[in-house]
């Protein structure tokens, strides 16, 4: 498996998960909740692999919160001996790797035997530094709050000294590198925190996945690592990116007119429409615009004639022009690379009568180019899709008010694009 990520990937320093869904992968496969355990236990090994492949310096797993004690004795009793399983596994990586592992959360509540096998890891990997491995277990973010509040009283802090900082120096991340997660995820299709790391997670990006844990692969997790290099992070300040300034309406109806003209010969009347509509969506100078249109035109060509690799090629060049210009963090190749296969599904030879199942594609290369997160280049993407469709049916000749309908959502194209970038 490839976990290697695109040059220019920004990588978090401090990934948090809840590992939610064993219960009901294992239920709808005929299987007792342990066994869901189980197999998400495995699932969480090649995860805490792929964090540091991919360069992950901290990663916090909620495995057993405050509210679990709730579930039924035969499944806890299941879940400490699959953690106690997993403590002695972890420990012989993280002592290869010089990986620390610190708990998050009460001890005072398990087993003797389990609670011994945490404090003794915590201890033995103590002074690593390589990674950071934190466990949640029988943790709750109020839970926490209250036990540093106490801790606080308890070393009779003068009022007026109480400050972040010194709040921060006594919850469970105390002192590690990185104590504030930059990216959150979910598995199972949950979309809510449910407490975890509520004071260090005040600037996360959320990403929630669908699939239940035992699903959620190392290559999901290269997925949720992508779409959060592509968010732009403004923690309350402002946007070093360059702003799009196109007017909708305007960049639309330059797209439909040269549309249009993409059957006419070769000729200047062309790649001038090429021109007035890069300079009209990118906010480009006159003379990067015309050396831009050029480019694109020429990608274009190859791609009529199904000269696939060329086109990329052309296109790499035109969007290292499109990243300098606008100072995004892209990396041209796979963004030509993801136009390129765009274009197959909607204009190539191939083409589906349906090209609804592109919208994906689609969702994928606007979140790149434009470095928004997959849910916020949802709507564009749609839209795109709705409009490539419209202008396939007009080029089958069905009839002239198809070109109006893919103009219309080219503009509501244009307009979300523009929502979500301004």
């Amino acid at each position: 498996m490839d976990l290697t990520l695109p040059k220019g990937t920004v990588i978090p320093n401090h990934i948090a998960i809840i590992l939610d869904g064993n219960r009901r992968w294992a239920r709808a496969r005929g299987l007792k909740p342990w066994e869901g355990h189980k197999a998400g236990y495995e699932t969480v090994k090649k995860l805490t692999r792929a964090c540091r492949q991919l360069g992950v310096h901290t990663f916090t797993i909620w495995a057993f919160s405050t509210e679990n004690w709730e579930r039924p004795k035969i499944e806890i009793n299941e879940l400490f001996r699959l953690l106690k399983k997993g403590l002695k596994e972890l420990e012989k990586e993280c002592h290869e790797h010089r990986v620390r592992i610190i708990h998050l959360g009460r001890k005072d509540r398990f087993p003797k035997d389990l609670a011994d096998e945490i404090r003794k890891v915590e201890l033995e990997t103590k002074d690593y530094k390589n990674h950071v491995l934190n466990l949640a277990l029988d943790y709750g973010g109020k839970d926490e709050i209250t036990r540093a509040i106490r801790k606080i009283i308890e070393n009779k802090v003068p009022a007026e000294e109480i400050e972040e900082r010194l709040i921060e120096s006594y919850l469970d991340t105390a002192r590690q590198p990185y104590p504030n997660p930059d990216l959150f995820i979910r598995t199972s299709g949950e979309q809510r925190a449910s407490g975890l790391l509520p004071w260090q997670m005040t600037y996360a990006e959320y990403y929630f996945e669908p699939e239940h844990l035992p699903n959620f692969t190392p290559e999901k997790l290269k997925g949720a690592i992508l779409d959060y290099s592509r968010r732009r992070r403004r923690f309350g300040g402002n946007d070093k990116v360059k702003h799009l300034s196109f007017e909708p309406k305007l960049a639309a109806k330059l797209e439909v007119q040269w549309w249009r003209l993409q059957n006419i010969p070769e000729g200047t009347k062309f790649k001038d429409y090429a021109h007035q509509h890069i300079r009209e969506q990118f906010g480009l100078s006159k003379s990067l615009a015309i050396e831009a249109a050029k480019l694109f035109v020429e990608a274009i060509a190859e791609g009529k004639h199904g000269k696939w690799k060329k086109a990329v090629a052309k296109l790499k060049e035109f969007y290292e022009i499109i990243k300098t210009e606008l100072k995004l963090t892209f990396e041209p190749s796979l963004v030509a690379s993801l136009e390129v296969q765009l274009w197959q599904k909607t204009f190539g030879k191939n083409r589906i009568e349906s090209i609804s199942d592109a919208e994906d594609l689609a969702k994928e290369y606007y979140a790149e180019v434009y470095r928004v997160s997959l849910f916020q280049a949802t709507k564009a993407a749609h839209l795109r899709i709705l409009a490539l469709r419209e202008h396939n049916m007009a080029e089958r000749g069905l009839g002239e008010e198809h070109w109006e309908k893919s103009e219309d959502y080219l503009r509501r194209f244009y307009s979300a694009l523009r929502e979500q970038v301004a």
